[in-house]
């Protein structure tokens, strides 16, 4: 059994878990991700790493209720609640080195799994600028976080109510045009604010990493449920192995 040791809710449908699972997290890197069942019976959860601690033997996830599982049982766990399973780190970590300049770009929940790369990155020796966009303020979350991190951040919200009004695409945008142009950038969260960044940063030759989140089962690739189609060909978002690499 896995104990929860901090719970933090960020809004009606959004909270954190701090997990207790030594081996797990001397294990964790930025880009891993577990897999989380709460009882007997209950579906695996696949869930991205947000944070690790070594010394206390930690695992942070943010979670946003959505399905069953989520919304009618997770989000009801409170701090020193147990759950059943609790399987990773999975995947391999996302590469860090010393790049130069590089931006990262958090849209919504996947502002979480960027902030272990902006860390890695900035400790690494890069210029690292943070964008981070949330739909109003009421959602916003992790910012000072960041900003420990980061040599610049910039928060966007959809509606204008905090910080810069706007997608983060937005902000993006301005800070190619503007220059000086960075040599690498990572962008995680909705399919399409991914797919925008992209289309942004192409015509400027700017090498882009985005994180494609496809529905799994089993979390190694075994059951190929996470099958997904790139330029033509079916690939499996995870190999059949326990150390598999996400597209």
């Amino acid at each position: 059994m896995y104990q929860i040791v901090r719970h933090q809710q960020f809004s009606d449908s959004t909270f954190l878990w701090d997990v207790h699972a030594p081996d797990v997290a001397r294990a964790a890197k930025p880009g891993h991700f577990v897999m989380v069942r709460l009882k007997e019976g209950a579906e695996r959860i696949p869930l991205t790493v947000a944070d690790f601690d070594v010394e206390w033997g930690t695992i942070t996830m943010v979670v946003q209720a959505v399905g069953k599982t989520t919304w009618d049982m997770m989000r009801n766990y409170q701090e020193g609640d147990r759950f059943e399973d609790f399987v990773g780190p999975l995947g391999l970590p996302a590469p860090i080195g010393q790049y130069g300049r590089v931006v990262l770009v958090g849209g919504g929940l996947g502002i979480a799994p960027v902030f272990p790369q902006l860390r890695s990155l900035k400790e690494a020796g890069n210029h690292v600028t943070g964008i981070i966009g949330f739909r109003s303020k009421q959602l916003v979350f992790w910012e000072e976080q960041f900003r420990r991190h980061s040599d610049e951040l910039i928060v966007c919200t959809d509606d204008g109510s905090y910080g810069k009004p706007g997608f983060v695409t937005v902000a993006l945008q301005e800070l190619l045009e503007k220059g000086p142009k960075p040599d690498r950038v990572i962008a995680i969260g909705p399919l399409g604010m991914m797919k925008a960044c992209a289309e942004l940063t192409r015509p400027h030759g700017v090498k882009t990493l985005v994180s494609l989140n496809t529905i799994m089962v089993d979390g190694t690739g075994m059951c190929g449920s996470c099958r997904v189609t790139v330029n033509g060909k079916i690939r499996c978002r995870n190999k059949p192995s326990p150390r598999s690499r996400p597209l």
